[in-house]
């Protein structure tokens, strides 16, 4: 009887609902967020939404569901991991969904779409394609190029475990030493080896990745909202190629958790992030408006191929959502490449930008997934909540706004507290007439149609 008054609770908006949430992350800023909605944190497994660390996601969600052993959740409840989120978010099964969608194009002739997945370096997984590596560095040796390759850990995180090679003496050496501890029955991980981006873009002298933010709401059918805000992560020391360099993590190494511990790095002075808008504007007045533009509608479509090479291997599991930090490089010739994915972001601050900015993309995250149930009087969400913007839904990408140059939203304006009350106040209009029996539930679909070829409202360029 609770469980059936439970469900007809969550149908609908009721504003008396007490919204409950578990977590196993109290030290990072979402806890901050779920208490700052007035939500009640709970012990049981009577939540609406839980956060979760991806070990918990791992023992509580596992992939052949409730049969072996798994939570069995009821419609309500919504949790922020997919169970197999690893085949994007591990750095060789990433690469592996990657190249078998880039073959399946091919094999079905359609190179144009096949070539649009050429954002992924060279990789190899070591150490069962250390064959296939050893054969390709002695390729391009007797061609004569000069090459280097960044070993990975490929589940570690914040850097560790990476180093940098130009000789095949020292994969040799590297895979000697793994055989070893195989042998001795150590502890040992398996690595990806992949060619090293030599050429990146610099500002300042200075090399430096994006930190992206996509939120996942289903992959059937596919449903992503890109965050108007993330940031360049720069190194503290200027780029530099030499050989003598390569050991150097503080020239080769953008992550922050690495930079801070270089003694020269002074956090009062800088610390080495920069906004992804204030990218945008520079490179507008670099390169030109068309330009920039550009390169964040190919930065855009690069999220949305990752997803994609996923789409049929993911567990489309109805009570799952998830929010990827997303990690992606420049070449000079400002062609973007896709570095990782990352399932559990840092949600933790070292400034006060910092901290806004998280605070607001979680903020605006649980906006989005609406465990109040306030966008049933909208039949569905709408395309722009604070400062996520719909870029794939059940009817393919988005496409241009005729009014506007802009594809891509990432590093426009992030006006999120503006369009959140704009869209509140479009909301209490629905709501009210669904409440005074003016639109029905049953005529709701007719109504949110009506308001998108008339007032422009719900579903227009107006949010953005």
């Amino acid at each position: 009887m609770e469980r059936e008054k439970r469900y007809l609770a969550y149908k609908s908006y009721n504003p008396s609902r007490v919204i409950r949430f578990g977590t196993t992350m109290h030290n990072c800023l979402a806890f901050n967020v779920l208490k700052s909605r007035q939500w009640q944190e709970t012990q049981m497994d009577d939540w609406d939404i839980f956060y979760a660390d991806t070990g918990w996601i791992h023992e509580n969600l596992p992939y052949s569901g409730f049969a072996s052993g798994g939570l069995r959740l009821n419609e309500w409840q919504k949790v922020n991991h997919f169970p197999n989120h690893v085949e994007l978010t591990r750095k060789d099964l990433m690469v592996k969904n990657l190249k078998r969608m880039k073959k399946n194009l091919e094999k079905e002739g359609r190179l144009e779409d096949a070539k649009e997945l050429d954002f992924f370096p060279q990789t190899y997984h070591m150490p069962s394609e250390a064959s296939l590596f050893i054969r390709k560095f002695k390729e391009l040796r007797q061609n004569g190029e000069n090459q280097t390759w960044i070993m990975k850990p490929i589940g570690r995180a914040q850097g560790k475990g990476i180093f940098l090679v130009n000789k095949l003496s020292q994969i040799e050496a590297w895979l000697k030493e793994r055989g070893s501890q195989k042998a001795e029955n150590c502890c040992y991980e398996d690595y990806v080896c992949q060619r090293y981006i030599s050429d990146p873009m610099l500002i300042c002298g200075r090399k430096f990745d994006l930190r992206i933010y996509a939120l996942c709401l289903s992959y059937v059918p596919l449903k992503v909202y890109l965050y108007r805000d993330g940031f360049a992560r720069f190194s503290n020391t200027r780029f530099s190629m030499n050989k003598d360099d390569l050991s150097n993590n503080y020239i080769h190494l953008t992550n922050h958790s690495i930079q801070k511990q270089d003694a020269s790095y002074n956090s009062k002075v800088t610390d080495l992030k920069w906004p992804i808008g204030s990218l945008r504007k520079h490179m507008s007045a670099t390169y030109g408006p068309d330009v920039a533009n550009k390169v964040f509608d190919d930065l855009q479509q690069l999220i949305i191929n990752s997803l994609l090479s996923v789409q049929k291997v993911i567990i489309n599991d109805r009570h799952c959502f998830e929010l990827y930090g997303y990690d992606v490089m420049f070449s000079e010739d400002l062609k973007p490449w896709l570095i990782e994915v990352n399932a559990s972001p840092s949600m933790s601050a070292d400034t006060d930008s910092d901290r806004k900015l998280k605070m607001g993309l979680l903020d605006d995250m649980l906006s989005v997934i609406d465990i109040e149930q306030k966008w049933s009087c909208f039949g569905k969400t709408p395309p722009r909540v604070g400062g996520f913007d719909v870029i794939y839904d059940e009817n393919g990408p988005t496409k241009p706004h005729s009014n506007s140059s802009i594809h891509s939203f990432l590093g426009c304006a992030n006006d999120r507290e503006r369009q959140l009350m704009q869209l509140q106040k479009e909301w209490e209009s629905c709501n009210a007439k669904v409440m005074s029996g003016a639109v029905s539930q049953e005529n709701l679909d007719h109504y949110v149609n009506v308001s998108k070829t008339t007032s422009k409202s719900l579903h227009s360029s107006a949010f953005r």
